[in-house]
């Protein structure tokens, strides 16, 4: 069990030290213990709600389990700002600070945030806010325990309307698609209705929306789905059709986090339809709103990917910054692998190298060797020979299984 400082824990609940050390010397806090004339607690401790009042249940300024997707994060390198306006709304201050520690990758203070939401008197907004990180730490965790206690906390939801019943159902269909399983998203939102949902709801529903549409498209060009009158990179090609104007109108709105994501999105279609160029720009652009406030969690789940082309394009910009988004994948790959893996029953490959991805999924979109080869300027025997060690790494059969195991 890791132990902390009463010095750490005051930061970390934002009160002094002095109240931590009274609290401990209380007994108020399980499992502190004293060193001398030093209190040391469990990382995973909570500040009691006697202590400060359990956080106060307030309406929330946004009807939006991601007030980070909303307008109240507004400007790139204005998070912590954004975090900080809140302060007069201790709960919405709290899931927002939470929110973008995640978007940064600091997973050990996000679990911690996430299960104070859960195991308190929150509002209904965070508590499926609670929920939802639960369930993204458990995939950086690769515990599958915990991703299906954090459906089960979705499932509880104190829900009092119908529409809060609907916004539910999404956030479940919202947190398996993290890992790519997308049959259970709700009927009104595959046709793109967003009519059950607040509008402030409506800037992330824009983000999980393409993402939807992004999943069926790969499921399609990879022949895990058939849809009649639609095959290979058809679906995938309109996409931007589609993602283009919601980037506008992300702007125009000033919602920074779907603008990122909207931009990926569009970015990763693109560069699946081989028109890198245009990948690159929304690549670039993405990232001059991420980096200034160090976003390395929301790079690290796109870079599977851009194989190998965003930690390109990462490095140009930020040397220091790319260092921390592989370290980060390093972790992030393994964890969403496994439970990927395990929910949809299958086995992820996680040895294989950029290059080797990359041409495996040029395979199972049905581009033969030739094709992959004028596409990656390569020669054909380069193309067979990684095919031949993608075949050897994963144990499949043969080519036509490349699409079950990435």
């Amino acid at each position: 069990m890791k132990l902390i400082t009463a010095r750490e824990a005051a930061e970390k609940w934002g009160v002094t030290v002095r109240r931590v050390q009274g609290l401990c010397s209380e007994g108020s806090i399980k499992g502190a213990v004293r060193f001398g004339r030093a209190w040391m607690i469990p990382s995973h401790a909570v500040l009691p709600s006697a202590a400060k009042g359990e956080i106060p249940h307030t309406p929330m300024p946004r009807k939006c389990p991601f007030l980070d997707m909303t307008n109240l994060y507004s400007a790139a390198g204005a998070a912590d700002e954004s975090v900080a306006m809140l302060i007069n709304n201790p709960e919405a201050h709290a899931l927002m600070e939470a929110q973008i520690a995640y978007r940064r990758g600091e997973i050990d203070k996000v679990y911690d945030r996430a299960r104070y939401f859960l195991s308190s008197h929150s509002g209904f907004y965070a508590i499926l806010g609670g929920g939802m990180l639960l369930a993204l730490c458990a995939i950086w965790r690769g515990d599958i325990s915990l991703w299906y206690e954090a459906k089960r906390h979705l499932c509880e939801a104190p829900c009092n309307t119908e529409a809060e019943r609907e916004i539910i159902s999404l956030a479940l269909a919202i947190v398996d698609s993290s890992i790519y399983d997308n049959k259970d998203y709700p009927e009104w939102f595959r046709t793109g209705s967003f009519e059950p949902l607040p509008a402030d709801s409506h800037p992330a529903a824009k983000v999980f929306y393409t993402k939807y549409l992004y999943m069926a498209a790969y499921a399609i060009a990879s022949k895990q789905l058939d849809v009649e009158g639609v095959q290979g990179l058809a679906l995938m090609r309109i996409i931007p059709c589609t993602v283009e104007p919601m980037i506008t109108q992300a702007v125009v709105d000033k919602t920074v986090l779907p603008e990122i994501f909207l931009r990926f999105s569009c970015a990763v279609a693109y560069h699946n339809a081989g028109e890198k160029e245009k990948a690159i720009k929304h690549i670039d652009k993405a990232l001059s709103l991420a980096l200034p406030d160090k976003l390395y969690g929301v790079l690290t789940e796109y870079v599977r990917h851009f194989d190998g082309l965003l930690e390109e394009r990462i490095s140009m910009k930020d040397p220091e910054a790319v260092d921390v988004v592989r370290n980060l994948y390093k972790i992030y790959s393994v964890g969403w692998s496994k439970i990927s893996g395990s929910v949809r029953n299958r086995e992820i490959a996680t040895n294989l190298t950029a290059r080797e991805r990359e041409v495996a999924k040029m395979a199972a979109f049905g581009y033969s060797n030739k094709e992959i080869a004028n596409m990656l300027y390569v020669s054909e025997s380069t193309v067979k020979q990684t095919i031949i060690r993608v075949i050897q790494k994963t144990g499949i059969s043969d080519r036509r299984e490349l699409s079950t195991i990435l």
